[in-house]
């Protein structure tokens, strides 16, 4: 029986790379990257201090926590793939997401901030994944947990679900509060 998961955590479900990734289907995935800061913005930029201060789930990070989250991810993303344009396989580094988001900057700095890095993450991004090859796109790192290989094109996949993720944790979060 397979179990079931926690919607509050897993709004979308988990990430589920296809079998075979088209070009259409990178193209789709980088406009998403390129819209996704913007959605954010729209999503919370308007919320109060008070707002920004409440877990999306009883346990779970604050709306603050999770828009640094998101840009900190992403950060780390757009690293790896330089990596691996330029590295023959990369093991890459991990990062300590939980400890990242109980730093001071994630518990109390505007999400502006964080809003701002999105956006200019995502610009740099979109542009260098608009100029990748199909074979640079074959290209692949390696996470060091289980030595897990994964290529470019999957990784366009896996942001693209993540960004989407922590979105609908915030955004279900305005719903049942009846902030939207």
């Amino acid at each position: 029986m397979k179990d079931k998961l926690d919607p509050l955590r897993y709004p979308i479900g988990k990430f589920q790379p296809p079998e075979h990734i088209s070009r259409k289907q990178l193209t789709e995935w980088i406009q998403e990257l390129e819209i996704l800061p913007s959605r954010y913005q729209d999503l919370v930029a308007q919320l109060e201090e008070e707002q920004l201060e409440t877990p999306y789930r009883e346990g779970g990070w604050t709306v603050r926590q999770v828009v640094h989250h998101v840009a900190d991810s992403h950060h780390n993303s757009y690293v790896r793939f330089k990596w691996a344009l330029t590295e023959e396989s990369p093991v890459i580094k991990p990062y300590d997401e939980k400890g990242w988001a109980a730093l001071f900057d994630s518990q109390t700095s505007p999400v502006q901030f964080s809003l701002d890095h999105l956006r200019v993450v995502h610009t740099k991004l979109v542009f260098l994944l608009r100029g990748l090859t199909s074979e640079q796109l074959k290209r692949e790192f390696i996470h060091p947990e289980g030595q897990v290989r994964t290529s470019l094109e999957e990784n366009i996949g896996r942001y693209v679900w993540h960004g989407k993720h922590h979105y609908a944790h915030i955004e279900n979060l305005l719903i049942r509060k009846g902030w939207k």
